[in-house]
């Protein structure tokens, strides 16, 4: 939604894009303050439904808003997203700030540190408006802990954000916050931006690099941003990316620049990548999302590369770094741990380093047949999740349509897939199913190329796949 800059009233100021926004302050068309202000009053009147947020830090943003004001009539801009508020997961370290990790076990947890990402966001100019909503650890297939939710839809406030980083996604897309951060494990952006209707952006791991960081060349899992716009995902990540020799995944080769990329790109689309169950309402979305792709003269063929091996590979890598990570806090207080964190921490015990080691050497090979075709292809395209949102009384997904899962995390093989060998993705909306829910479109590309991934997404939102205001939100 555009600001008009002679009425900025509190709906158009909460459900702009954070590029306009940042526009806005620049000009000082609008103040930082004002948009802080909105911001929280949307929290206080909504967030009591929704649960999007664990801490709200209402004065202390108030305060860096003023802050940034001053800066801008001294002619000073402090960076990218100068006096924009932003979500923070709450399983990410904000100096000052309680960071409870969704957990009681950390309930009055305050960091004397911020995490680089954190960091970064600060040195943008960004300021921190709260802590998103997310299961213990980050965690579970809802938006829960023992302290806050469940996270709502904001599309249907009976419904699942999304796990884990469900709080952030729905705080976007209600209205309370333009832009937020997320970690993205298993799906853990691209799921509740999926659920939620808008963007999630999973860059290369160590695209934006993750200090402090006890595993430096575990690449698994990865800082993601949730934002309505690509153009919003875009501005974040420049924010953000940039190495860091603290994390050594983040050392690599730069950005690949891609020129004119959509027109020639070669894009191939398999709704489940070959070994996902995905619900038909899901998959007749995405098939009409391809269809009207087709119709822009995008050049789309069939096909997804082999991943024989990538479900044991992804289960036992996943397992052995949970447990490494929380083993020793889950005996210590299991009493205070959550069932959902528990499974996930103790199905890693017993994993020998002969089981860890044959399970990357599966991995390498799901890597190497990616590698292999996206020599013939630019992009893939594929769902961001294998259901639709479900209902938050609804637990875990145990079953698709008839067909039993695995276990709980066995739903996310489409997502899970693409954090196993590490390539960039993105989710957009492309659709709703007949309940009026969402239902994302994921691209994924190779390392390293979030420029033509960026773009090409772009190029799609333009195009009618983009970012709607919440019939729900709209709602008082």
């Amino acid at each position: 939604m555009p600001i008009d800059k002679r009425a900025f009233d509190a709906e158009a100021l909460c459900h702009a894009d954070a590029t306009t926004l940042a526009e806005a302050i620049r000009k000082r068309s609008i103040r930082s303050r004002d948009l802080v202000e909105a911001c929280l009053e949307r929290i206080e009147h909504r967030d009591d439904r929704l649960q999007a947020f664990i801490t709200v830090c209402g004065d202390q943003a108030l305060a860096q808003a003023d802050a940034a004001d001053r800066a801008l009539a001294r002619g000073e801009i402090l960076g990218p997203l100068h006096g924009i508020p932003v979500g923070v997961k709450d399983n990410t370290a904000t100096a000052g700030i309680r960071t409870t990790y969704g957990s009681r076990i950390r309930e009055h947890f305050v960091p004397d540190t911020d995490e680089l990402v954190v960091a970064r966001l600060r040195q943008a100019g960004a300021i921190i408006l709260g802590k998103t909503n997310t299961p213990e650890f980050a965690c579970g297939a809802v938006c829960t802990n023992p302290l806050r939710g469940p996270t709502a839809n904001p599309w249907n406030l009976d419904y699942s954000s999304g796990g884990s980083s469900g709080g952030s996604a729905a705080a976007v897309a209600d209205g309370m916050i333009p832009l937020a951060q997320g970690t993205d494990l298993g799906g853990s952006v691209r799921t509740p931006a999926s659920f939620c209707g808008i963007v999630g952006f999973r860059p290369t791991p160590g695209g934006i690099p993750s200090v402090p960081k006890a595993l430096p060349w575990n690449g698994i899992s990865a800082h993601g941003i949730l934002a309505r716009t690509v153009r919003d995902a875009r501005l974040a990540f420049t924010a953000l990316s940039g190495p860091d020799p603290r994390d050594p995944l983040s050392m690599g080769m730069p950005i690949a620049a891609g020129g004119d990329p959509v027109a020639g790109l070669r894009i191939a689309h398999c709704a489940d990548m070959g070994f996902a169950v995905i619900h038909s309402e899901v998959r007749g979305v995405f098939d009409a999302a391809i269809e009207r792709m087709r119709a822009l003269g995008l050049d789309l063929t069939a096909g997804a590369p082999e991943t024989a091996g990538a479900q044991q590979a992804f289960e036992t890598v996943r397992a052995a770094n949970l447990h490494f990570s929380f083993s020793g806090m889950c005996r210590e207080h299991r009493d205070l741990c959550t069932p959902s964190f528990a499974w996930n921490v103790e199905r890693g015990a017993g994993i020998t380093a002969h089981d860890l080691l044959r399970a990357e050497a599966l991995r390498g090979k799901v890597y190497q047949s990616f590698v292999r075709f996206f020599q013939d292809y630019d992009i893939l395209a594929a769902v961001s999740a294998s259901v639709p949102p479900f209902l938050n009384t609804q637990e875990d997904v145990l079953e698709i349509e008839g067909t039993p899962m695995a276990n709980i995390i066995d739903y996310l093989r489409v997502t899970y897939l693409i954090s196993l060998v590490g390539f960039p993705s993105i989710s957009i909306p492309c659709g709703f199913t007949r309940d009026g829910l969402p239902v994302g479109l994921q691209l994924i590309a190779r390392p390293h190329c979030e420029d033509m991934l960026l773009t090409l997404a772009a190029e799609l939102e333009r195009h009618g796949f983009a970012y709607r205001v919440p019939e729900a939100g709209a709602r008082p």
